[in-house]
């Protein structure tokens, strides 16, 4: 969240920013109700030292055996007082913490001004998108065809939108997931394999709830909720923790399942396995010095291309303008991936820096070793990759005309075989 200090004392540059984010928010509540936070306390700061000087003039009279009942009358009165303005600051205190959770974060200067992603900015392109001389087969086609995605078990079993893998496609899914694992942990990032559930605490931290509660799926009669990408579990590792600064950055990749309710999305992707409400993602998070952080967000975003150019698929890296960034991030790159279904470029990562938004809500700090002062870490994270849409990616790009799928050749140790 952002900080109220900040926000008090930059308001209308606070306004300005967040009028080119997607929807309305309300700063001037926040904006009051600590106004109305600061006006309490200053009130019962004064009125304990009413009562702080009354009890020493109760205690003179005590020991000068002097009567002091309608002084203690008082003193109780002043404590009744107290009492009741702590418990409507304590009110005020969780009126403006919701508040503030309510509100984005603002982008960085160098984020593209803009409504949607129509307004997102191409960075730059990797590979040429394959010139098929046959009509190119769909991803859910070839997955039914060849039995290796299972759409109608899945809804079976589950419901729709959650996919059986069989066979080779069951395979194919792992092998990406290892290969994705690999890569990044030789590339220096630590290995995690995190809880695939969540108590309300850590998804407070990374900013899921409250914002985002109907997307998520919780469980019902406990206060946990499954997550929607190891991107939570990862960040509340250190959640509540202060950082030696010399250890920074943080560098995780992470697997998991992810799980999402999807709401609102009706009608969007509904065929294949591009959007589910269950999929495997690889995920990469970084605890960053505030100093170093977008140095570390263009690294972030290379790591997660590098799986892509190793599997040659045609990408592209767009900058995503203020109005399509997500609600915690400063900043943005999405990797879109070419699907010869759509006949366009898919995202398939999204990589973010959060600056301290994370941090603040999550309370993560590190000392500052030249002032000795705790300071709030910057969180990024990206998905290195999604690992059903990069299944979907290859079935796609590499099908071949005799119904064969060619395997890439950084996937062919995992998989075993060149095609199948």
């Amino acid at each position: 969240m952002l900080d109220i200090k900040f926000l008090v004392e930059n308001l209308e540059q606070c306004k300005n920013a967040l009028a080119h984010r997607n929807g309305k928010f309300d700063v001037d509540l926040a904006v009051d109700l600590y106004n109305q936070r600061r006006n309490l306390v200053s009130k019962v700061e004064d009125l304990k030292a009413m009562r702080n000087l009354a009890n020493q003039g109760i205690a003179q009279k005590k020991k000068a055996g002097e009567n002091a009942d309608s002084e203690m009358a008082e003193n109780k009165k002043l404590g009744d007082d107290i009492k009741a303005l702590d418990a409507e600051l304590e009110t005020i205190a969780v009126s403006l913490q919701n508040a503030l959770y309510s509100i984005p974060n603002i982008t960085h200067h160098t984020v593209p001004l803009g409504k949607d992603e129509n307004d997102n900015v191409c960075v730059r392109s990797y590979g040429t998108p394959r010139a098929f001389d046959y009509e190119p087969k769909p991803h859910w086609d070839i997955g039914e065809e060849k039995n290796i995605l299972d759409f109608a078990t899945g809804a079976k079993i589950a419901g729709t939108r959650f996919t059986l893998y069989r066979g080779m496609g069951a395979r194919l899914e792992r092998a990406i997931m290892n290969f994705m694992m690999d890569t990044h942990s030789d590339r220096g990032y630590t290995e995690i394999l995190p809880p695939y559930v969540a108590n309300k605490e850590s998804m407070i931290g990374t900013g899921q709830l409250p914002k985002f509660e109907e997307d998520m799926f919780a469980l019902s009669g406990t206060p946990y909720y499954l997550i929607p990408t190891a991107e939570v579990p990862v960040t509340n590792m250190a959640r509540n923790d202060v950082l030696e600064e010399k250890s920074l950055p943080h560098c995780y990749c992470a697997f998991s399942a992810c799980f999402r309710a999807e709401a609102g999305s009706a009608g969007r992707d509904t065929r294949g396995i591009i959007r589910q409400h269950q999929f495997n993602k690889v995920e990469l998070v970084k605890y960053a010095h505030p100093n170093n952080s977008y140095a570390e967000l263009e690294a972030l975003t290379n790591d997660a291309e590098e799986i892509l150019k190793r599997l040659e698929l045609p990408y592209r890296v767009m900058a995503l303008c203020s109005g399509d960034c997500g609600f915690s991030a400063a900043k943005t790159y999405d990797l879109e991936v070419w699907m010869p279904s759509y006949n366009k470029y898919v995202e398939i990562s999204s990589c973010s820096n959060f600056e301290d938004f994370q941090a603040r809500r999550a309370n993560i700090k590190f000392r500052n070793g030249e002032t000795k002062k705790l300071e709030l870490i910057h969180t990024l994270n990206g998905s290195g990759l999604a690992v059903g849409r990069t299944v979907a990616a290859i079935l796609e790009n590499y099908q071949n005309n005799d119904g064969t799928i060619t395997v890439p050749t950084a996937l062919v140790p995992y998989m075993r075989c060149e095609k199948f």
